[in-house]
Order: structure tokens, then sequence, then C-alpha cells
């Protein structure tokens, strides 16, 4: 096992909830307000949560002050006092450290990661490895240093930056083919092989879905754009669920 895939020492769970890829940028949008109520639903009702990285379009530091950082590290703060909360950072939130789990009450999580009972847990960008140029940008962008420098400018720079670095990702993207921002099966395989298991879940590719391969079984969950996705475990039993944003959570 890799020392990012350490699993959580409790007992193995029955009743989990995954979700990813948020993207939160406002306190207006519905992905907001279905997220708060969907927290204040399943928290005292499951056994974990994970948020399996891109809650938000760009986090620029635990220093943040704004209103949705606010917000958002209240509404975890609140269900984590009723479940336990696990937070794996992703492509878009990627500055989120130990500030964010205090003002959350989240434990942080590495990527990959196993639990107990043997499921790898991914944000799933690591694994598109055909898209060389984004290989690279992780590469930089994850390192120590120039998290440091970062982190060393005014509130205001960091935020002009996120939203050049957005910019500059759509624009990337689209001249992208398809699929090469998609997962590469052979990093999928190593990743069930190196970590010896059966079952991986990962968001991040924004292609909702469950595959079968001689590696094992693998959950995708999808973002919240069109309706919000989440993947439910109720003991050995997973499923995909996808609901409206339009209407309150039930």
């Amino acid at each position: 096992m890799t020392t990012a895939a350490k699993a959580l020492h409790s007992p193995p769970v029955s009743n989990r909830l995954f979700i990813s890829d948020l993207h939160l940028d406002g306190v207006a949008d519905l992905r907001f307000a279905r997220f708060i109520e969907c927290l204040d639903v399943e928290a005292p009702q499951v056994d974990e949560i994970f948020i399996l990285g891109d809650l938000f379009e760009a986090w620029i530091g635990d220093d943040d002050d704004g209103e949705l950082a606010e917000q958002v590290c209240t509404a975890l703060r609140r269900a984590s006092a009723g479940t336990k909360l696990c937070f794996m950072p992703g492509n878009r939130d990627f500055l989120c450290s130990a500030g964010f789990a205090e003002r959350s009450g989240a434990t942080l999580v590495e990527d990959p990661f196993l639990t107990e009972d043997g499921l790898i847990l991914a944000h799933g960008d690591a694994l598109c490895t055909d898209d060389t140029a984004y290989q690279r940008l992780r590469k930089e962008v994850r390192n120590p240093q120039w998290q440091r420098d970062m982190l060393a400018r005014p509130l205001t720079e960091r935020r002009k930056i996120a939203a050049d670095l957005r910019l500059a990702s759509a624009a990337s993207k689209a001249s992208k083919a398809e699929v090469i921002m998609d997962v590469n099966l052979g990093a999928v395989h190593k990743l069930f092989r190196d970590l010896d298991a059966k079952v991986m879940v990962h968001g991040h590719t924004h292609r909702p879905g469950v595959h079968r391969s001689a590696g094992g079984i693998r959950y995708v969950l999808g973002d919240w754009a069109h309706c919000g996705w989440l993947l439910r475990q109720t003991g050995q039993d997973r499923r995909l669920e996808c609901f409206s944003l339009a209407l309150p959570y039930a």
C-alpha cells in the first residue's frame, strides 16, 4: 500500500455517501442550496460522507474570507457533528489543507485513499494520464514551493489568478479530444493492482457510470450540472443516484 493510501482506523461501516465535482462558486447558485440541504438531510442518517474533490470551482487558500467559503465551512462543520465527514482535495481545490479542515470539521484524506473495507477512493484526475499537458500542470501546482508562493500573495491577487486559470482551463478543454480527458484504463487497472482492491470510486471526468472490468468495478460520480449526483452505499449495495437541482433535496 502506498503512503498516500492509508485507511482510516475505524471499523468498516455500512452506510456511506460519496459526492464530488459540485464546483460551487456562489451562494446564490442552486448547487449551493441543494448541497446544504443534502448535508442536513443525510448527515444524521449515514456513517460517513466522502467529498472526493472539486467541491469548489476554485479554493484560493484556507484564509479565504469570502461568503461562500464561510457558509460552506459552517455547513460542513454542522454535518461533521453527526457523521464522519472526509474531504479529498481535487484539481480545483487542491489548496485545501489543515486550515480548511479546522474550519470545516472535515478529515482530509489523500489521493488515492483505501478504506479499511477495501474501496479505492480518488478524485480521478491523476488517472487521466493521456492528457500529458494537464499532468504537467498538475505536477507544477502540487509542488509545495509553488503553493507557498501562491499562498503568500494577497487574497485579491489570488482571486484574479484563479479566475485566469479557470478561463485558461476552459480554453484548453475546448481544443482537446474528448478521449484524452477520460481516465486511462491502464492507469485504472494499475491502481487496482497496486492497492489490491476490486472497487473504486472517483469523479473528475463528469462522466457518471458504473464500469466493470477484469480489474474490478469502478463507480464514476457525476458533476452537479444538470442534476446532483451521489453514490449511496448501504451494506454491500452501492447505487448511483441523480436528483433535481431545481427542487428541494429530500
